[in-house]
């Protein structure tokens, strides 16, 4: 099938106005949220913007035909070039599926369709007492099917969990076009729980096209606390304290001085400009038990070496605190004119090493690195400052981030808390897992998509699938015997 064919086949599909195939309209589509350098961009053959799962499935059924590459795709606010066509081929995306379908007050939940807004979702039944609790700081703009095949956190994951606790069933138009809806195994349902396989498979196993998801209640009370303290050392032993103490909070959040010189002045947070390092600590839940924890909390960082301690009871005065935290990243541009958001997991025992490691990485390859990140679990977000119209700015912060990787892993830390893997970290997956553990993420691959269309030359690395396999042996029978591969 030539491209002519494909995109009048593929206008039948979806109309004229739901394909964009012109150099110009696919420009925004070689990227996605990630710095330039950190991840290669690629330009599709065409984009499709379907309205409904019958066009999603003839869309792939189509691309089986042409024997084309699949890619879902959201808002595009991914940090690990998950959404970008590395091989080309077609980009489904996703936006134009934004309906509500229903939502369940007395069983909590919400039928959706995958371009549904995360913070959208939210706004929607807070009138109803409940809310969607995974909160990336893109919740503006990032999608359910994104949250979805991310397996997205946010800064309340350390009570709530990530959206894999949150997923209760999901409409996939498997990578043959069929259609199937799966369950989760905690609604009793006897067969396997392809719903856990789904979330966080970054788009490689089919393409969500309507998720029923759970929904929260909102917490009688609410309390956020400011936490300031002179070394980064102190803050961390306050969250390793907090967490040792049994007490949950719904959010555990850090920022270092770096990142309160930018956002200070630009948000009026009441963050103190003088403090090595804040803790922003929200508890939430029963109005007894609440105040309960804060009084815990605040007790344990002063035992920690806080210098300062305020709390915000109000909605203003909550919202203010965290305007500072959500709107940080925006904020850099007070210092930079470009940043590389890092995303890696360390054990809370192991911050205060790593924060020292993030500063000799910093030293070392002549960077600012703030540090604004989900300290209540381990997840780091350092933040390299640099500007890519200088020569070797970028290099140098790949090369920075290579180390941090590196650094993280000796530790007993993980790759990724939540941006996921994509193409920005698939070279490093053998760092953490087994050549027999990559074999088996490759054989659910393979189960899931035999002709290795969807999403393809992502999480997986080289080598690892059946088909690449067979290639490097070949090549290697070649280098080793002079044998020709017929």
């Amino acid at each position: 099938m030539d491209r002519q064919q494909l995109l009048e086949e593929l206008e039948r599909i979806v109309g004229h106005d739901g394909i964009r195939h012109r150099p110009v309209d696919l420009l925004v589509y070689e990227y996605d949220g990630s710095v330039d350098g950190a991840v290669d961009t690629a330009a599709p053959t065409a984009v499709v913007l379907p309205r409904s799962t019958d066009q999603v499935s003839a869309i792939v059924k189509l691309a089986k035909r042409a024997d084309l590459p699949v890619v879902a795709r959201g808002a595009g606010t991914g940090l690990s070039g998950g959404a970008v066509a590395q091989r080309g081929g077609i980009i489904v995306s996703l936006t134009r599926m934004d309906r509500v379908l229903d939502v369940n007050l007395l069983d909590r939940t919400a039928l959706v369709e995958p371009g549904v807004i995360n913070l959208e979702l939210s706004d929607g039944v807070r009138d109803q007492g409940l809310f969607f609790a995974p909160d990336p700081s893109s919740q503006k703009a990032c999608t359910i099917g994104g949250n979805v095949a991310e397996n997205s956190g946010g800064p309340h994951c350390l009570k709530y969990g990530v959206t894999t606790n949150h997923i209760l069933g999901l409409e996939i138009v498997l990578p043959n076009g069929e259609v199937i809806w799966t369950r989760t195994a905690q609604d009793g349902y006897g067969g396997l729980d392809l719903t856990a396989a789904v979330v966080g498979s970054e788009g490689m196993f089919g393409i969500v096209t309507k998720a029923l998801v759970k929904l929260t209640p909102i917490p009688a009370a609410t309390t956020v606390m400011l936490a300031a303290f002179g070394s980064l050392d102190d803050a961390s032993r306050a969250v390793t304290s907090i967490i040792a103490a049994g007490n949950l909070p719904a959010s555990l959040e850090m920022m270092d001085n770096l990142t309160i010189q930018a956002v200070e002045p630009a948000y009026h947070a009441g963050y103190p400009m003088d403090a090595a390092a804040v803790l922003l600590i929200e508890s939430d839940g029963h109005p007894v038990e609440v105040a309960e924890s804060v009084e815990e909390i605040e007790a344990l960082c002063r035992e920690a070496g806080a210098t300062s301690l305020r709390s915000a009871d109000t909605a203003a005065e909550r919202d203010l605190l965290w305007k500072g935290r959500k709107m940080a990243l925006a904020a850099m541009g007070r210092l930079a004119p470009n940043y590389y958001l890092h995303d890696t997991v360390v054990p809370r025992s192991r911050l205060p090493e790593t924060l020292e490691t993030v500063e000799a990485i910093a030293r070392h390859h002549k960077l600012q690195i703030a540090n604004v990140f989900h300290a209540g679990d381990g997840n780091l977000h350092p933040l390299m400052l640099f500007d890519r119209r200088k020569p070797g700015d970028v290099e140098r912060i790949l090369e920075a981030s290579h180390d941090l990787i590196h650094e993280c892993v000796r530790v007993g830390g993980m790759l990724s808390g939540e941006h996921g893997i994509g193409t920005e970290k698939r070279g490093y997956m053998t760092l953490v897992f087994s050549e027999s553990d990559l074999r088996a993420m490759a054989g659910l691959k393979e189960a899931f998509d035999p002709d290795q269309r969807f999403n393809p030359e992502k999480v997986i690395p080289t080598g690892y699938m059946c088909g690449e396999v067979k290639q490097l042996h070949l090549q290697a029978m070649q280098q080793q015997h002079g044998i020709v591969p017929v």
